[in-house]
């Protein structure tokens, strides 16, 4: 596998103890309705963002990824180079702009008169197909779609309809692809294709174009097995293919097929020809061409760019080409260069190109962290709740529960204990008693009961266990829990029939009322147990069972919502979705009704306006409390719905002041001196401009700080100082993970050693950066680390993606500034230095994000995505990092110029890379890691 090149390689090695982890650290398909924006709200403008921009000059002879269009009479060519189209004389020279600016425009095509040119810009915020004059005047939107991107335009013969491939993107973030046709003069659009493989289709097809005569359009498709798409396919086998469609009757037949696969069809002038490209064995691509009469299939070029048929192709599987009128040469990109090849003789040249320009590109956003601060302020509060009385709280926090008298203000363990820890609690309905989970890494987990008063929990459960969500009945005589399972990130010992249970706490036998849901509560009357499922992998039902786990009722579901929780009185339904808590009532139908903010058939309410989880009723229903962080919220149900008794005559905004849980606690520090002596030591100092490295060297630690670094002659070592004799080793820094994964936790609970981060540790790592993480798990085992409570590297994340597709739990919809501030804040809430923004459709949600990041100090990694163009504009706008390989094998001489000129860095990840194999995959074939001692102590 040859790697992608990095412009800028991420140094992630620093000194382990102490600095400041500063930005270089770095780190449905929902369609948006016209007039969905506040009427008095301006409308955002792609062109002209807000922030802080520098100017980077381009002087290049270089081109990356550039589509190319010859004009209809043979003297222009129009290309894109960095967001931005350009034309030049057929035979070379200095490039004008036709368009120019922050938006971002590829893909040109003329028309066929030449005197138009279809392209792709995202100047309305969506990538969309737009029209110019040929002289770059009177720019004109032609598609309208606003999360469904359009790419590679391409002219009907007649000049007055232009297909397009259209993307849509439905569980993940792949795309699939369709054909369509649109009118030159606007509107929706026409279907020619549809997905395979349904609507959570994950495959692609693309690359339109016509038959002279207008009667076919050929275009690629991926026709690899099922509708999800994979990683580290075989490109030398057959991924796409180039397919037929006979607009006369609809009739599609495949056309060009074969090892290498076949995507771009570009038919010749007289129509006897289809220009295509294929992959070759060396991990390059080709220009072929087949003879349209008799089937003949030849290479004219085998030195083009490595195509991206590995990837997704959500923009096109290699730059558009174009032939020449008279059918004798081919024009095309490759290896930085526009050229042109001779059909007949094969004979290729170079068109010579000069561009002078500039890019106006934001200033990164970059915020230092510091690492090891003396005090560990509590962010990452669980499970909290109001006792039935008000007048207590109780959450949990760095591993064990705590209680707070709400009116004193101080905060107390519950228990004493340090042996284990608690999660999961719940209060009894008098008040006097919890209910609570307990984790022990050797001896798994315990249900337990403990006064409210405190002191020591008493074990309820008859077996070792993974326990999880216990809850009271309402005459606080029986117990309903969920029993999970491990065996991944903890013992998987005593996993055997999950499901959810209940027992009386009197002794007995617990019965599973059902295999499978979470969430589990009693009834009203407690005769049943209602609980949440997932159906159909994004849609949560509300459902309940008898107490014999008979008579399943399936009560609600919703495909957006997250979290549901059924009032005590049995009268009203709380709810998550986009991380808000909404209230509905509830009753029974005997039917199952749709639930979302948006349902007609019930009043509902949104309750609260900084994001709430972990949900929990007043024991007398008449309040909603809720959790984000170290926040505690409350919402009493007359300040929801003017209906009620009390109600005032204008109902209060969603609730956005809380009550403050937070704390702080000393950090864990060691003491005492240590001193390594006569090791090779690789310091990493200055490392850009020399490799120091110091022979027979000895590094003395005071605390949790390197106090000297040097030749063992020349540091002194303070009497007491612990010598530890380091000779035949080599010491560097600690190694940064700037896009570490793994799991912190299963269902909430954090083992007390945690085999992924030891193995971090083993290898070097002392602090990692997690792009993409559950929250409330990671930030919790960050708070643990740090007090020193887990062994861990120090641990940074993102929390959950900012994610653009349709997955609940993980969906972050942005429609204007303000949504994108709310998102970034209640992640910043709980311990988020940076967000993962994941594949945003629009290019103004995403520049939105940065807009909101920067006011709030926050940090912005965006997932790569395997699109050059979008990566292009992340820089420009301002990310603090790319995350994952560009999907090309070589970036040019444009690409260094722009992206050494802006301040965002690079995160390759070769374990994982787009436009190839994973270099995880070549590790496991090459090396035998799974044989290292480290790994399987």
């Amino acid at each position: 596998m040859r790697p992608c090149k990095p412009i800028i390689m991420f140094q992630a090695l620093l000194v382990a103890a102490g600095l400041l982890l500063a930005a270089d650290l770095l780190l449905a398909k929902d369609k948006k309705k016209k007039g969905d924006e506040k009427k008095d709200e301006p409308k955002w403008d792609v062109a002209n963002p807000p922030g802080t921009w520098n100017v980077v000059p381009i002087d290049t002879q270089e081109t990356t990824w550039s589509s190319v269009d010859v004009s209809p009479d043979g003297r222009t060519i129009v290309f894109d180079m960095l967001g931005d189209l350009y034309r030049v004389p057929i035979e070379g020279g200095e490039a004008t702009a036709l368009t120019n600016g922050i938006a971002w425009d590829f893909q040109p095509r003329y028309n066929p008169d030449g005197t138009r040119i279809a392209f792709v810009s995202d100047r309305d915020g969506a990538e969309n197909i737009w029209l110019i004059d040929a002289n770059g005047a009177n720019p004109k939107q032609v598609s309208d779609e606003e999360s469904d991107l359009v790419h590679n335009p391409y002219w009907s013969p007649d000049g007055d309809y232009i297909a397009a491939k259209k993307g849509f993107t439905s569980t993940r973030s792949i795309a699939a692809g369709e054909i369509w046709l649109f009118h030159a003069g606007g509107g929706g659009g026409l279907q020619l294709t549809e997905r395979p493989n349904g609507p959570k289709d994950q495959k692609t097809m693309a690359e339109p174009a016509f038959s002279v005569d207008g009667r076919y359009v050929y275009y690629s498709q991926d026709t690899t097995a099922g509708r999800v798409w994979q990683y580290n396919k075989d490109a030398t086998g057959q991924i796409f293919v180039i397919q037929r469609l006979d607009r006369s009757n609809g009739k599609i037949e495949t056309h060009v097929a074969g090892p290498g696969g076949s995507i771009r069809p570009t038919p010749s002038p007289d129509g006897k020809h289809l220009a295509f490209v294929r992959r070759t064995p060396g991990a390059k691509s080709a220009l072929y061409l087949k003879d349209l009469m008799t089937g003949r299939e030849w290479p004219i070029y085998d030195k083009l760019d490595r195509d991206l048929q590995e990837t997704n192709g959500s923009t096109g599987n290699t730059p558009a080409f174009a032939w020449t009128p008279d059918g004798r040469s081919l024009v095309f990109w490759a290896a930085g260069r526009i050229r042109r090849v001779d059909v007949q003789t094969k004979e290729t040249a170079v068109i010579p190109v000069h561009v002078k320009t500039s890019r106006k590109v934001r200033t990164a956003l970059r915020f230092p962290v510091e690492v090891a601060p003396q005090d560990v302020t509590v962010k990452m509060v669980r499970w909290a709740q109001m006792s039935p009385d008000g007048t207590h709280v109780l959450f949990e926090a760095l591993g064990h529960l705590w209680i707070r008298d709400v009116a004193a203000g101080a905060a107390r363990r519950l228990t004493g204990q340090n042996e284990h820890f608690e999660v999961w609690p719940s209060f009894s309905p008098d008040g006097n008693e919890i209910v609570y989970a307990t984790w022990d890494d050797q001896d798994l987990g315990t249900l337990r009961v403990i006064s409210v008063l405190g002191g020591q929990g008493r074990v309820v459960s008859r077996e070792p266990g993974h326990y999880l969500e216990p809850r009271f009945s309402p005459d606080g005589r029986m117990l309903v829990y969920r029993k999970g399972t491990d065996g991944y990130v903890a013992s998987g010992a005593w996993s055997n029939d999950p499901g959810i249970y209940i027992a009386p706490l009197s002794g007995g036998d617990p019965v599973r009322v059902s295999p499978s849901g979470f969430n589990p509560t009693f009834g009203p009357d407690g005769e049943r147990i209602f609980f949440s499922d997932t159906f159909e992998e994004t849609q949560l039902v509300f459902k309940s069972v008898d107490l014999r786990g008979n008579d399943e009722r399936t009560h609600l579901k919703g495909s957006k919502v997250t979290e549901v929780s059924l009032s005590p009185d049995g009268r009203w339904i709380a709810f998550t979705e986009q991380f808000n808590a909404w209230v509905a009532p509830f009753t029974l139908t005997g039917r199952t009704v749709d639930l979302s903010t948006d349902m007609k058939s019930m009043p509902v309410a949104q309750v609260s306006g900084r994001s709430g989880e972990f949900m929990r009723w007043s024991f007398d229903s008449r309040k909603l409390h809720w959790a984000n962080g170290a926040t505690l919220y409350t919402r009493a149900l007359s300040d929801a719905f003017a209906f009620l008794e009390g109600a005032p005559g204008e109902l209060p905004k969603p609730v956005a002041e809380g009550l403050s849980l937070t704390f702080t606690v000393p950090a864990d520090r060691p003491a005492g001196r240590i001193a390594l002596t006569g090791a090779r030591i690789v310091t990493m100092y200055d490392a850009r401009k020399k490799q120091e490295v110091i022979e027979d060297g000895t590094v003395l630690v005071e605390g949790n700080r390197i106090a000297a670094v040097g030749q063992r002659d020349t540091v002194r070592i303070p009497e007491g100082t612990q010598i530890i004799d380091a000779r035949g080793r080599t010491i560097i820094p600690g190694l940064i993970d700037v896009h570490a994964h793994g799991a912190q936790a299963n269902n909430e609970i954090i083992p007390e050693q945690n085999w992924m981060q030891y193995s971090n540790l083993a290898f070097g790592i002392t602090t990692i950066h997690d792009p993409s993480n559950d929250t409330s798990e990671i930030f919790a085992a960050s708070e643990l680390q740090k007090a020193g409570l887990i062994v861990a590297p120090r641990i940074f994340s993102t929390g959950t993606i900012l994610y653009g597709a349709d997955q609940p739990g993980y969906t972050a919809r942005i429609k204007n500034l303000e949504e994108a501030s709310f998102h970034v804040r209640r992640l910043k809430d709980v311990g988020a230095i940076s967000v993962k923004s994941y594949n945003q459709p629009r290019r103004d949600q995403r520049q939105q994000v940065i807009e909101a990041a920067a006011a709030l100090g926050v940090m912005v990694v965006p997932e790569g995505g395997a699109k050059f163009d979008y990566n292009m504009s992340q820089i420009v706008d301002g990310h603090t990092g790319i995350e994952h390989c560009i999907p090309l094998e070589t970036a040019y001489d444009d690409v260094v110029q722009l992206w050494s000129g802006s301040g965002t860095g690079y995160t390759p990840t070769l374990g994982v890379a787009y436009g190839g194999l994973a270099g995880e995959v070549y590790w496991y074939d090459r090396t035998g890691g799974w044989l290292e001692q480290r790994l399987t102590r």
